[in-house]
């Protein structure tokens, strides 16, 4: 009664176990009507995903991830703001030439009239019964206009000359390869050649004009020599502006300031030399019967001299300049130019505000 057999026996025969065949039919429905979602395989792939979407990420990478963004988002708006600064100083820097160069051209403008008021008084009183033999009357509406041309080009020329300025300032500040920055120092150079040109060329229609400097402001005038700058006070102003130098620089500096001023020294004396020519030349005779014709000519032989003077003066400046960028490196040639065109640009601008300023009429 105890054995596994009776007992099976006894709860097969109250109803209380079944035979194992049933279960195999419960099997088979189990298999026919059990749900396609819940495949193995889709089970396994549903894992997979579910593992690949919630993989771990460290902590760490996403807090790199997270600054380097910020530190690229923080780097572009300092260039932007950088940028936006360099564009802003830049239109102030325009803005300000461009009201200097209004009231430079106004003065010369206001200049050229009274020269012009001048010479057209100085043909009346020629066409009204002074001898006309040396032919002023026929040439001085020639030597205006040769005046008032070179009035223009001169003006073209300080433009190009601050944007030149403004190259080779650009050029130093980044840094550029000393090739590079060779060309825009021979380029400046060359604009002192085409200065020194154009002067010649005036120098033939009217020495007096170029020699008096009124193609310059007041304040340029002011250290006027020989219808320009004295080469000596350039090396003067420009030295401590290109320092620190070489002991073989300075010594090279001091020689080339040295047969500048000895250069200077005797065209001064020749000038001095030729005034005083001049002035006797015009008194010879002064209590004769009036006829002055045979004085005045020889003068007029003797000024053809000072053409030659300025000739030589600008030989000598050019010279100086070229040996000055020889003796010094690249950059510091460059850093000597800009300083040269800002000395100028401030005589300029002095002479503006000198113009400007409020008269005491009591």
């Amino acid at each position: 009664m105890n054995s596994p057999l009776a007992q099976l026996a006894v709860l097969e025969g109250l109803g209380m176990y079944e035979p194992l065949d049933h279960f195999g039919s419960w099997g088979e429905a189990f298999r026919v009507s059990r749900n396609p979602i819940m495949d193995a395989s889709m089970i396994v792939r549903e894992d997979v995903s579910l593992d690949k979407k919630f993989e771990y990420i460290p902590h760490e990478s996403v807090e790199s991830s997270r600054s380097d963004q910020e530190a690229s988002k923080n780097d572009k708006v300092r260039r932007r703001l950088a940028q936006n600064r360099e564009a802003a100083r830049k239109s102030r820097l325009r803005k300000k030439a461009y009201v200097q160069q209004l009231e430079s051209s106004r003065l010369k403008l206001a200049q050229l009239e009274q020269e012009l008021d001048k010479a057209r008084q100085q043909g009346i009183y020629l066409s009204n019964g002074i001898d006309t033999g040396y032919g002023f009357s026929r040439t001085i509406n020639s030597d205006l206009a040769g005046v008032a041309s070179f009035e223009m080009e001169y003006g073209h020329w300080v433009e190009e000359q601050h944007r030149k300025i403004c190259e080779l300032r650009s050029a130093l500040q980044a840094q550029v390869g000393d090739a590079e920055l060779r060309i825009l120092v021979d380029n400046s150079l060359k604009h002192y050649q085409d200065l020194f040109g154009m002067k010649a060329e005036v120098a033939k229609v009217d020495v007096f004009y170029l020699m008096s400097g009124i193609w310059r402001t007041s304040a340029e005038r002011f250290f006027q020599w020989i219808g320009g700058f004295r080469p000596s006070e350039l090396l003067n102003v420009l030295q401590s502006q290109i320092e620190p130098l070489t002991d073989q620089q300075l010594l090279d500096l001091g020689n080339l300031r040295q047969s500048s001023r000895q250069a200077e020294d005797a065209l001064s004396q020749g000038m001095e030399k030729l005034q005083q020519n001049l002035a006797n030349e015009v008194a010879a005779n002064q209590f004769g019967a009036g006829n002055f014709g045979s004085p005045i000519a020889a003068a007029m032989e003797k000024l053809e001299a000072l053409e030659n003077f300025i000739s030589q003066a600008d030989h000598l400046r050019q010279q100086t300049m070229r040996h000055m960028s020889r003796i010094l490196t690249t950059r510091q040639a460059a850093r000597a130019l800009v300083a040269l065109g800002e000395y100028f640009h401030r005589l300029r601008a002095l002479s503006t505000l000198w113009a400007a300023r409020p008269c005491d009429t009591t």
